[in-house]
């Protein structure tokens, strides 16, 4: 493949890293893998690194030399528990933190392109919830959320080739029915949309100057 780059990806071992991952590999690309347990999850055809998003170490072995840095990090456990107890494994502020180290070590080493996937909801989708929703976001999320709009804020003021994803409520299945909806202004269809979709749609964007500066709503069409 000529257009094939070096990718990183922060927070590999989650379910939108892994997807993101695949669809990268499938389109030729070389990828950087940063999880805590990444050595234990990808094979030889993907670079692991195991440590910590909030390592600049880390980051720096990750991200030196390559063409774009692609960031999925969150917090994959119970969302009642997260919210009456506290993560017991991440850090609540993993997502903003993470990412601006992420951003710190980009613009220490020269790299530009950064795509950030958050979740519709936030930032300019914030007030595009329907009333089911919005009352989960606020009983059970709102901490992760408010998180979610310190790493918006972060990327934005990046002053780097940023993209930002936002996809609907992420589905673990693969079969999806229907395409992508990818909207500039907070658009939807169906909401509902596989891990599966979304990476291959962020792997795409990797290459795509046009998504450059913009947030990008993420579903499906109707069926």
């Amino acid at each position: 493949m000529t257009n094939s780059k070096k990718i990183t990806v922060i927070g590999a071992s989650g379910g939108s890293g892994r997807k993101t991952i695949e669809a990268l590999l499938a389109q030729g690309h070389h990828v950087t893998a940063v999880s805590r347990s990444a050595s234990k999850v990808f094979g030889t055809e993907v670079r692991s690194i195991d440590g910590s998003a909030l390592d600049k170490n880390v980051l720096r072995e990750a991200i030196r030399g390559q063409d774009a840095v692609i960031v999925t990090l969150g917090i994959s456990e119970n969302p009642i528990r997260v919210r009456t107890l506290g993560p017991a494994k991440t850090p609540m502020n993993i997502r903003s933190e993470g990412t601006r180290m992420v951003i710190e070590v980009m613009k220490e080493l020269g790299v530009k392109r950064l795509l950030v996937q958050t979740t519709f909801g936030s930032g300019p989708s914030r007030n595009r919830l329907g009333a089911i929703d919005s009352l989960f976001f606020t009983l059970l999320l709102k901490p992760q959320i408010a998180d979610t709009e310190k790493q918006d804020e972060f990327v934005r003021n990046s002053g780097l080739d940023w993209t930002i994803t936002q996809p609907v409520h992420l589905k673990e299945d693969d079969f999806e029915e229907g395409e992508v909806v990818a909207d500039f202004n907070s658009g939807v269809q169906r909401m509902g949309i596989s891990r599966k979709l979304v990476g291959s749609y962020t792997a795409k964007a990797v290459s795509n100057s046009t998504t450059i500066g913009k947030t990008v709503a993420l579903s499906t069409t109707q069926v």
